[in-house]
């Protein structure tokens, strides 16, 4: 396995040792209130949000700092937030509304999303980031690192074997049923959001997860989540683009049969029976029927009063 993305590292291993950046403006609190000591470098800049090394006394940490939303470029699909709860009826009434207010209630909702699905996952024994504190739209967090202590690369930037390709996609694909057996689906899942240390693939990046039993689109973003991780490995696996895991997984997961330690086989028999029309026209015709039969008991009444 080869990484290009060692030069970068050895790259900013060198800044390191110059010495420590100047602190940007919002990390200034965490270094005000004791929970930074350091701003080392950033390590990465994206559609959503920054991300800085900090030092923590001694220990090296990720600081990522959360774009405005009036300057990042990921949309806020309403197809991610369908499903999620909000704790208080007045935060959830205001943000259905376009009030400045709801725009700011449906902003934190949104940032506090990705801090809330990392304590989860965590808890789940997902392979995430541990969560060390959020303050004022900064997260803290566990830095993944390689071998090297260096913070790890992404998994697009990591060459692999057919060995070692098989031996993560099994890997992100018990992550994946992890995550739905703790209720959650990433989204938007790709080999951008995947980090790769000394024991494998590491989950990152979750403001979009998704309530899996309160969204009409999780099992879209299921198949998609599963087919991204598929057709990446099967660039160096070609036997892994004729799995077929995320029916399998979905199915085990509707009947109530899912769990971690499920056995999965890679393999999904589609039901090829033809629909039986005439039933379901029946049906149809029954609804309607029935649908008749209530407005007419409606106008009756609204003609007895």
């Amino acid at each position: 396995m080869t990484l290009p993305w060692a030069k970068r590292a050895a790259s900013l291993h060198t800044v390191n040792q110059k010495g420590a950046m100047k602190v940007p403006k919002r990390l200034q609190p965490l270094v005000d209130d004791g929970m930074v000591d350091e701003v080392m470098y950033q390590l990465m800049s994206g559609k959503e949000a920054q991300v800085y090394v900090v030092r923590c006394g001694d220990q090296l940490r990720c600081a990522k700092v959360f774009k405005e939303a009036q300057k990042r470029s990921f949309k806020q699909a309403v197809e991610y937030q369908e499903g999620r709860k909000v704790r208080n009826s007045r935060r959830a009434r205001a943000m259905s509304k376009k009030t400045r207010y709801g725009q700011k209630e449906q902003e934190d909702a949104w940032l506090n999303a990705e801090v809330d699905a990392l304590y989860r996952l965590a808890s789940a024994g997902v392979r995430v980031p541990q969560p060390l504190g959020f303050v004022d739209g900064v997260l803290l967090m566990e830095m993944i690192a390689d071998e090297d202590g260096q913070a790890a690369p992404r998994l697009d930037d990591v060459t692999l074997t057919p060995e070692v390709a098989r031996e993560y996609h099994e890997q992100v694909i018990a992550e994946i049923v992890r995550m739905l057996d703790a209720g959650l689906i990433h989204g938007d899942l790709s080999e951008f959001n995947v980090l790769v240390d000394a024991q494998g693939p590491v989950i990152i990046d979750l403001p979009q997860a998704v309530n899996a039993a309160g969204n009409n689109n999780a099992e879209r973003m299921l198949e998609r989540d599963v087919d991204n991780m598929r057709r990446h490995f099967g660039r160096y696996a070609p036997d892994l683009l004729l799995t077929d895991y995320a029916k399998e997984i979905w199915a085990l997961y509707e009947s109530g049969d899912l769990r971690p330690d499920s056995r999965l086989t890679g393999c999904f028999e589609h039901d090829t029976h033809s629909a039986d029309v005439d039933e379901l026209m029946a049906v149809i015709d029954a609804a309607k029927l029935e649908e008749q039969e209530r407005l007419e008991r409606q106008q009756m009444e609204e003609e007895d009063t």
